[in-house]
C-alpha cells in the first residue's frame, strides 16, 4: 500500500461525505447543521457533523481533485 493508495482511500471518503443530502439523510436521524450551530461543537458528533459540512462546501476542490486523479490513473496505467 503505497502514498498513491492512501491518498485515493481519502479522496473517496471526502467523495462519499460530500454527497450526503441534507434532507434525506442526515436531517431525520438528526445530523442536520441547525443542531451544529447550536453550541454542541465540542463533542463528536458535533465535530463529524462539522467535517460532513466542510467537505460539502469544498466540493469545486474535491471535482479538480478527482479530475487530477483520473488523469494520472489513465496516463499511468
Amino acid at each position: 500500500m503505497g502514498l498513491w493508495t492512501l491518498l485515493e482511500g481519502f479522496l473517496l471518503l471526502a467523495n462519499a461525505l460530500a454527497i450526503l443530502n441534507e434532507d434525506r439523510f442526515l436531517a431525520p436521524r438528526g445530523w442536520s447543521f441547525s443542531e451544529f450551530s447550536a453550541g454542541r461543537t465540542k463533542s463528536f458528533k458535533g465535530q463529524l457533523i462539522g467535517l460532513i459540512y466542510a467537505t460539502q462546501y469544498m466540493r469545486v476542490p474535491l471535482i479538480l481533485l478527482n479530475l487530477i486523479c483520473i488523469v494520472v490513473k489513465l496516463v499511468s496505467g
